[in-house]
């Protein structure tokens, strides 16, 4: 451990890693409950895989911007602690895999020699915060988002508002009204507006996707950048006190948002605007560093196929609002690429275009900020890297999660069968690679990580069963989903089940229908005009069970016959935890109360005492069998459980000791007071516990 105790400069950083550390050996040692640490390495970016005792590991990187510097670090890092595949998500993240948990602590610490994170990068927190891929360049774009968005990471990461949440947080912000941030599917999307001169953006509050999308709410018409940060904190706020617990399957904000109808969610964060510490949060964009580009000769270069650098032009470089500058889209298989690629990248960057790259949300790589006179030479470079395939954003660039590769709740694959279909249509409809109006995405399992039913055409991990009770993959098909703009978009219907080999062929009848019959219609016209049942009927004769050949029991990418097994969910999972863990936690909390009041952050202070409060009543509560779904339940079960019955004193009950929480402005003496009311709660109940096993003890 002392390998990287001395190297991390920022030392809220350093104790991070080494509280990692500890966690890591206090759980091996068996003093810490292992659905504890879950949640507490998940926060962390450290995700068990399907293969066990091997870890996934999550690098956050806000809104998908990595510079050269901190691309050579992951490709370090993943040499040394990987198996040297680095995957881009559709959050805009990088996840690596098969690390040793042990090795996690030191991996961490390399990572953020340049900046780099896994913090909050999984579990029940504020997700990584992604953006148009084209932000700052788009010529369509009221400004820049990317400052801003860059603002909101820094607050919320370690913010204690958002370290425990329910459930994960997910946030976008788009560029323009197109809005390729896919606001309507994010608990919280933002999309550029200027209004009477003022910058701000248009609010999406509770969508989401998984087995029960929802269409976000608007929150807001117009909101100005300086309230931004301010009005989510109130949310993160809303959803961290009424937001579900206990069931996994309800506890997202969309839920929260469907109980409480727009208006009751409104009343909510208007209660909570006393508590907020900042009530404008302007953002200085000045201070966002500008792009940088390099001043060279432009190499010569013989281009062999002119037709062929046509093609990939068109379909691959992008013009940027930035006169004689654009923008090249490189289209990554399944969004995995490996060392070679990424070093090289990370050098001609750096050598010739703006020293950065953005992931985007189709798990491809954009390079901005490249002289028109340049393109040539990239392109050339690019051929010798695999990286000039064309199809950035088309037809054929099919977006898929993991699925049964590495993810425990992985029921069919993903990756093989989009392979596949790649394959296919750059085999069978070459022309696709030009259609920017069919989005294809496929998710493993019903949670939507590939996005399926928000795609035009989309297919979902399943499982089918026949007569004789044999079980094959399957892949259930959606059609017609997919992003209007301005916050509107329309999720995909399920129209059949059909065994996984038949994916191909239900995606053959799909493409030749349209060719045949869309006439002038875009993709998404020609849908909307034939409707949920023509598709049913096109496709009604792939769902036959009866007629299985024992290829239909393979699943694609594998040589094994398909045996279902779904793993314990990793993404966010509520923990149940002992009482005697919890009443610990609730004195790690109050520590870090009494910290940040050293520090005079009375905020964050204020909250760690109010979780205090909250886990305290939560032991106890646990040890009743009450069921804890939300701080707002807990809060009224113990008042009816303990203090009603006198069991526990607690003066004007409760749920007035913790909710002086929104009902005072987080100053110095309030903050003060409110940890010494945490303290002598604590103190009451772990009294009260002890006098309880004492008086069962033999």
């Amino acid at each position: 451990m002392q390998s990287f105790r001395t190297e991390i400069e920022n030392p809220v950083v350093e104790k991070d890693i080494i509280d990692l550390a500890n966690k890591i050996e206090q759980f091996k040692n068996g003093k810490v409950d292992e659905e504890k640490f879950r949640s507490l390495r998940l926060a962390r970016g450290v995700y068990g895989q399907r293969q066990p005792g091997v870890q996934m590991i999550r690098i956050k990187l806000p809104y998908g911007k990595v510079s050269s510097d901190q691309l050579r670090r992951i490709s370090d890092v993943s040499e040394e602690y990987s198996i040297g595949r680095l995957h881009i998500t559709t959050r805009q993240d990088i996840q690596i895999h098969y690390v040793d948990l042990d090795r996690t602590p030191e991996l961490w610490a390399e990572l953020e020699k340049s900046d780099v994170t896994i913090r909050e990068a999984c579990g029940n927190t504020v997700r990584n915060v992604t953006a148009s891929e084209t932000a700052g360049i788009d010529a369509d774009e009221p400004f820049d988002v990317s400052p801003y968005a860059q603002a909101l990471f820094e607050y919320f990461l370690r913010n204690p508002i958002s370290q425990e949440l329910g459930r994960k947080f997910k946030v976008s912000f788009s560029s323009s009204d197109a809005d390729t941030g896919l606001s309507y599917m994010h608990d919280l999307g933002f999309i550029a507006k200027i209004e009477n001169g003022v910058r701000g953006f248009k609010v999406m509050l509770g969508g989401g996707l998984g087995s029960q999308p929802r269409h976000a709410d608007e929150l807001y018409a117009f909101l100005p950048t300086d309230k931004v940060i301010p009005m989510m904190e109130g949310v993160v706020r809303v959803f961290d006190r009424y937001g579900e617990r206990k069931s996994r399957a309800k506890a997202r904000l969309k839920f929260l948002l469907k109980d409480l109808g727009l208006d009751g969610f409104k009343d909510l964060l208007e209660q909570e605007q006393l508590s907020i510490p900042i009530k404008t949060f302007p953002i200085d964009i000045t201070s966002y560093p500008e792009p940088v580009v390099v001043q060279v000769q432009v190499p010569k270069v013989v281009l062999e196929d002119q037709k062929a650098f046509e093609n990939w032009k068109a379909s691959n470089v992008i013009e940027q609002k930035q006169k004689g500058y654009f923008a090249i889209g490189i289209k990554v298989l399944l969004g995995d690429f490996y060392l070679k690629e990424a070093r090289a990248l990370a050098d001609l960057v750096e050598k010739y275009a703006a020293n950065e790259i953005r992931l985007s949300l189709r798990q491809n790589i954009l390079i901005p900020f490249v002289k028109e006179e340049l393109l040539p030479f990239f392109y050339t470079e690019l051929q010798k890297l695999g990286f000039a395939e064309i199809g950035y954003n088309k037809a054929v660039d099919i977006t898929a999660c993991p699925g049964t590769d590495t993810c425990n709740l992985g029921i069919a694959s993903s990756t093989g069968i989009a392979a596949e279909l790649e394959r296919m249509m750059k085999e069978e409809y070459p022309d696709y690679s030009n259609n920017p109006d069919i989005v294809i995405k496929i998710s493993g399992c019903m949670n939507a990580c590939g996005q399926h039913n928000m795609a035009n055409i989309g297919f979902q991990g399943m499982s089918v069963r026949t007569k004789d009770k044999l079980v094959a993959p399957a892949l259930q098909v959606l059609l017609g989903g997919g992003n209007i703009g301005n916050g509107e978009g329309k999720f995909a219907d399920k129209v059949v089940k059909i065994p996984s080999k038949r994916g191909p062929e239900a995606l053959r009848i799909i493409l030749n229908d349209f060719d045949a019959n869309g006439n002038d219609l875009s993709y998404p016209e020609y849908y909307a005009e034939k409707e949920q049942m023509y598709f049913y009927d096109l496709l009604k004769h792939l769902t036959d069970v009866d007629n299985l050949t024992p290829s239909d029991f393979i699943d694609w990418g594998t040589s094994e016959e398909y045996v279902q097994a779904i793993g314990v969910g990793e993404c966010a999972g509520v923990v149940i935890d002992l009482i005697a863990t919890l009443l610990f936690e609730s004195e790690e909390k109050i520590d870090n109360a009494e910290n940040c009041l050293v520090e005079q952050k009375w905020a964050a202070s204020i909250y760690h005492s109010y979780s205090a409060m909250v886990n305290t009543a939560k032991a106890m509560l646990t040890m009743e069998n009450v069921k804890t779904n939300t701080h707002i339940s807990i809060i009224k079960d113990f008042d009816e459980k303990f203090v009603a019955t006198e069991r526990i004193s607690v003066e004007n009950g409760f749920e007035d000791l913790a909710l002086q929480i929104n009902k005072n402005e987080p100053t110095e003496a309030f903050a003060k007071q409110y940890l010494n009311d945490t303290k002598q709660f604590l103190k009451k109940v772990q009294l009260f516990r002890q006098s309880e096993l004492t008086e069962v003890a033999p």
